[in-house]
């Protein structure tokens, strides 16, 4: 068929890990960027990048990190951009440029991001700070082209309930829960579905840590293995201690020809939705399902021409294993991972979790993949927060019949019911789910619980006495029974 001289390409994905240490963000983008324009053919790109996008960064502040990396690559761009906090925003940047490029916007844009996160962590440590490039307040600041995804809703914030590792083995309990599983058998589930995980980035050069676990090893807590919230130990942690960057060139079909990419090297991005569930936890209507996941991926696959079983290859955002089993039962798949691979790359654990960047490198993957085997199709799902916001993307050699289509979702996801939030309930309630903090020492810190007060509205607490924590560890509390403070501290009842 003949194509729009003006369809969107990725024509490079490239990816880095340094293991020595030492380098900074903007330097890894740049390696990354080279790399990326070497699998093109075409190193002349870079020069002639119009737009450079870059994910928000939390190893080291720049004040437009996209001016320092065009400057590296001997570029001069009209255009810089920067993101705010949040996983999805490497498919969110990815779906704006395919539109940017579409609409003839734009000819050559880069993104990319990158972390050094185990550098900084290890010279905080030693009560050192990196001599890396910094841009005082002559350097005007890039663009905010994607906001933070807002996470501290009021319920969450006056009980402490503050982080991912707090959050995501809420929605596990509710999974297992509702699976109908005990604790013991969840503990195997979770361990073979990551299992599974590891056993794909040992295959993936790009991997952080290229070695197959056996579901034993990742589920069950050990003197490695510590554990961090129940029911999840560190193996079943995202890992940020990665130093890595990972880059995306995507142009116009015109200048793809022009830079002498060849066609082998072209994959066209199809279709990207965006949606998000609701800011506060509380108000989720079920702790184990996502709508917006339900709608979003279900709409790009339709823009896509294509459904489900027509995706070769697949990445679920994969930060905690609920994350991965919510999106896979919103996408009507086995959420045991047993039927098909639900990641391309390993996952956040294995293949590294570089804070808001993981997603570009699952891009970069997944087109890489798809040039391997033409006239198939790829699937990304990209996520930020708490299961809040999402971005999917639809990918394939083939170009689409109907050019690149994007669509914002939100409208059809607030339709959907939301559950009334009691945010100072003062009396009983009834344990949904609940996860159980601990310390580097290995004890019990504190719990958080969300419960159903009486009328069905649910509530969220937080658990310190150390009677009820050793409890709450070890034994089934669904439908127990708690009493609620006003200012949202509880014990069992």
């Amino acid at each position: 068929m003949r194509i729009d001289p003006r369809t969107p390409v990725v024509v490079g994905g490239g990816q880095v890990n340094e293991r020595n240490g030492g380098v900074e963000p903007v330097d890894l983008i740049v390696r990354a960027a080279r790399d990326a324009a070497e699998q093109a053919g075409a190193p002349k790109l870079l020069e002639n990048v119009d737009s450079v996008r870059v994910v928000g960064l939390l190893s080291w502040r720049y004040r437009d990190p996209g001016a320092l990396v065009a400057e590296r690559l001997g570029a001069a761009p009209a255009h810089t951009g920067y993101t705010g906090n949040g996983g999805s925003t490497p498919q969110v940047l990815v779906n704006a440029a395919a539109e940017d490029i579409a609409a003839g916007r734009a000819d050559v844009i880069l993104i990319a991001g990158a972390e050094s996160w185990r550098t900084r962590m290890k010279l905080r440590a030693k009560g050192e700070r990196p001599a890396w490039t910094k841009q005082d307040e002559s350097v005007p600041a890039a663009e905010i082209i994607v906001p933070d995804v807002p996470m501290e809703a009021e319920s969450e914030r006056r009980i402490g309930l503050d982080r991912p590792s707090y959050v995501y083995p809420l929605f596990e309990q509710a999974l297992r829960v509702s699976a109908g599983r005990t604790i013991a058998e969840h503990a195997e589930y979770m361990g073979a579905l990551w299992s599974s995980f590891s056993e794909m980035a040992a295959t993936n050069p790009h991997a952080w840590t290229q070695r197959a676990l056996t579901a034993a090893e990742i589920a069950q807590p050990s003197e490695n293995n510590r554990w961090i919230s129940t029911p999840y130990p560190k193996l079943l942690n995202s890992n940020n201690m990665v130093d890595q960057g990972a880059a995306l060139i995507l142009c116009s079909a015109e200048a793809a020809e022009r830079f002498g990419v060849p066609r082998s090297e072209w994959v066209f991005p199809h279709s990207g939705t965006e949606s998000h569930d609701t800011d506060a936890i509380a108000a989720r209507g079920a702790l184990d399902r996502s709508a917006a996941i339900r709608i979003g991926a279900r709409r790009a696959l339709e823009l896509a021409r294509v459904g489900i079983d027509d995706v070769s290859f697949l990445d679920i955002y994969s930060c905690f294993p609920s994350a991965v089993q919510v999106a896979a039962i919103e996408l009507g798949l086995d959420p045991s991972g047993t039927q098909r691979p639900l990641t391309c790359t390993g996952g956040l654990t294995f293949a590294g979790g570089p804070w808001n960047n993981y997603s570009t490198h699952a891009i970069a993957t997944v087109v890489s993949r798809l040039r391997e085997s033409p006239g198939t199709y790829g699937l990304v799902t990209a996520n930020s927060g708490y299961l809040t916001k999402h971005a999917f993307g639809v990918y394939s050699t083939e170009p689409p019949v109907d050019g690149f289509r994007r669509e914002n979702v939100q409208a059809e996801v607030d339709a959907e019911p939301t559950t009334a939030v009691a945010e100072s309930h003062d009396g009983v309630a009834e344990i949904e789910s609940w996860t159980v903090a601990f310390g580097r020492d290995g004890n019990p810190e504190k719990a958080f619980v969300a419960a159903r007060v009486p009328g069905g509205a649910r509530t969220l607490a937080v658990v310190t006495d150390s009677g009820d924590l050793r409890e709450l560890a070890e034994a089934e509390m669904a439908g127990r029974r708690l009493r609620v403070e006003q200012s949202g501290t509880a014990r069992l009842d």
